[in-house]
């Protein structure tokens, strides 16, 4: 690999650092907004359950790369939260759906307004055709890691 290669994946490095860096800062505020009580990477939790509507915990913990046993504690908190049910598998009586109760998608879906708006702020001045890049990018890099 030559220099300027290597230069460039360090900035690659840099630059994914300080995202992270800042969303797990605004991972906090937006858990708040959605309950008091809830852990900043319980959202990542709730954006799958809103996305997906109902899922069994096995298929949400293969897609996310979560243990079934962190990923049913985790679900387990969210429904002492009352943002979580379990509802039992129509396909299988052994097993259950996991959703987002009516509470818990009307607070998400309110907290995921408030996040699409700062998204949305920082990014106006961009031109579309360099945010839909964007995300094709960031969408080839999440592919990709895992």
């Amino acid at each position: 690999m030559d220099e300027q290669h290597a230069e460039t994946l360090r900035a690659v490095e840099h630059e994914l650092t300080a995202l992270l860096r800042r969303g797990r800062a605004v991972s906090w505020d937006v858990a708040r907004e959605v309950h008091p009580n809830l852990e900043p990477n319980a959202y990542g939790l709730l954006l799958w359950l809103r996305r997906c509507d109902s899922i069994r915990l096995t298929d949400l913990s293969t897609r996310l790369g979560i243990g079934k046993g962190t990923l049913s504690r985790q679900i387990r908190g969210l429904e002492t939260l009352g943002l979580v049910r379990r509802i039992p598998d129509p396909t299988d009586g052994r097993a259950a759906q996991l959703s987002l109760t009516e509470e818990g998608q009307r607070r998400f879906d309110a907290a995921r307004a408030a996040r699409m708006g700062h998204i949305r702020g920082t990014l106006e001045s961009w031109p579309v055709e360099d945010v839909a890049e964007f995300a094709r990018l960031l969408g080839r890099f999440n592919d990709a890691w895992s």
